[in-house]
């Protein structure tokens, strides 16, 4: 599986921190592929209306395989004297 999460990381298909509405998926792949979150939300829903069903597997099996984005820690030194 970290093999899957490492691969998905170097192409950019991570679940980011900030901007979720459930798991991430969809901002992922909006980030990803450089549209906006909700225009992706849109073509998701559009999608599961033109095929049934299918995104009730596809969104937990991405959901399972995107790797969640690593949080930014920022060390804070005490100020300079």
């Amino acid at each position: 599986m970290n093999s899957v999460h490492d691969t998905m990381t170097r192409q950019g298909l991570v679940r980011p921190q900030e901007g979720r509405m459930l798991g991430g998926v969809c901002a992922g792949l909006a980030r990803r592929f450089g549209m906006d979150p909700w225009v992706a939300r849109l073509l998701f829903v559009l999608t599961l209306f033109l095929i049934p069903g299918s995104q009730i597997l596809v969104y937990p099996i991405l959901w399972i395989l995107m790797p969640s984005e690593k949080p930014a820690y920022v060390t804070a030194y005490p100020p300079a004297v």
